[in-house]
């Protein structure tokens, strides 16, 4: 009777870990798809300037988020937060870090430099690896370092057949690298981080807009009903794929999670030649081969590594 009871819970706990793995991989897949096709949710608001839209996103975002935080009851907690003055300081960093990206990369969108937006973002893994070695003396293995190598050659070729930097890309890479950087040494509860962020960036959204209204200028109230409502949702395009993120961690390994990140730039990537047509020269194409080499030897390094984690986790509980 034991032994069947036994393997009816083994049976149990099997289907419950694969139905927790289906949800996540569910939650990941829409948090990086809306990532991936946001573009063209932007490009809808083009008649809209970016600085606008990035202040209506941070309005709207914080009314989600308020909600949010009443719901998991943590107001106490970010009062506590921001009356430390080590974690305010803290925060007022990561706020620019990560109002920067957005605005960066609408502003990519707007200007019809997608491409050069995903390209930021493939690269941003590897980016993290560097940011590692210097600011947490990570040590890089052999595949690393060939795929830090590879993305290197990749950006050059851009900077030597150009002539022109890839700002965007590296700007892009950079900001979002040092927010995960320092969101990673600070840990906590990463929507509550993010509504605090929010808050603080509410208050210098709101005399933006308030500015622009004032002075007959604004794009809310003035133009038409549609792109009032796009302007009011940015906040929960910027909200939902975030929760859906959270959910996918939860539930997914790192390694899982961090394969399925590519999927947003890539969409990025497929959008900008496919749909909006933005020269995809045989320079592009070099760089490119570059970056999505040096990412599957990344890959594959941190998938190899997390399986003989998980190998050796298995071998302790059997023995």
């Amino acid at each position: 009777m034991a032994s069947i009871f036994e393997m009816k819970t083994a049976t149990l706990t099997s289907d419950s870990s694969r139905d927790a793995a289906m949800a996540g991989v569910f939650y990941g897949i829409t948090a990086f798809g809306i990532w991936g096709l946001v573009p063209i949710y932007y490009k809808a608001l083009g008649h809209v300037s970016s600085l606008e839209i990035v202040a209506h996103r941070v309005v709207w975002a914080m009314v989600a988020l308020f909600i949010l935080v009443l719901v998991k009851r943590q107001g106490r907690i970010i009062v506590s937060e921001l009356r430390n003055l080590r974690n305010l300081v803290f925060y007022l960093i990561t706020t620019v870090l990560v109002s920067s990206n957005w605005l960066i990369f609408i502003w990519a969108i707007h200007n019809d430099r997608l491409l050069e937006s995903s390209l930021g973002y493939y690269i941003n893994p590897l980016v993290s690896v560097v940011l590692g070695v210097l600011f947490l003396r990570e040590r890089l293995n052999g595949r690393q370092v060939l795929a830090v190598a590879l993305a290197a050659v990749g950006v050059l070729n851009l900077i030597i057949r150009f002539g022109s930097f890839p700002w965007i890309a590296l700007t892009l890479a950079l900001t979002f690298g040092l927010y995960g950087l320092l969101r990673k040494r600070a840990g906590g509860d990463a929507i509550r981080g993010l509504s605090i962020e929010t808050l603080l960036a509410t208050p210098i959204a709101l005399i933006f807009l308030g500015t622009l209204a004032l002075h007959g200028g604004g794009a809310f109230g003035r133009i038409n009903l549609t792109t009032d409502v796009l302007l009011v949702f940015a906040g929960i395009v910027t909200a939902i794929p975030l929760v859906c993120f959270l959910q996918a961690a939860r539930r997914l390994h790192l390694s899982t999670v961090g394969l399925m990140q590519y999927l947003a730039p890539t969409l990025n990537f497929l959008l900008a030649v496919l749909v909006y047509g933005e020269p995809f020269t045989r320079t592009h194409l070099i760089t490119f081969a570059c970056i999505w080499v040096a990412l599957a030897i990344y890959s594959f390094d941190v998938f190899s590594r997390a399986t003989k984690i998980i190998g050796a986790r298995r071998k302790g509980l059997v023995s």
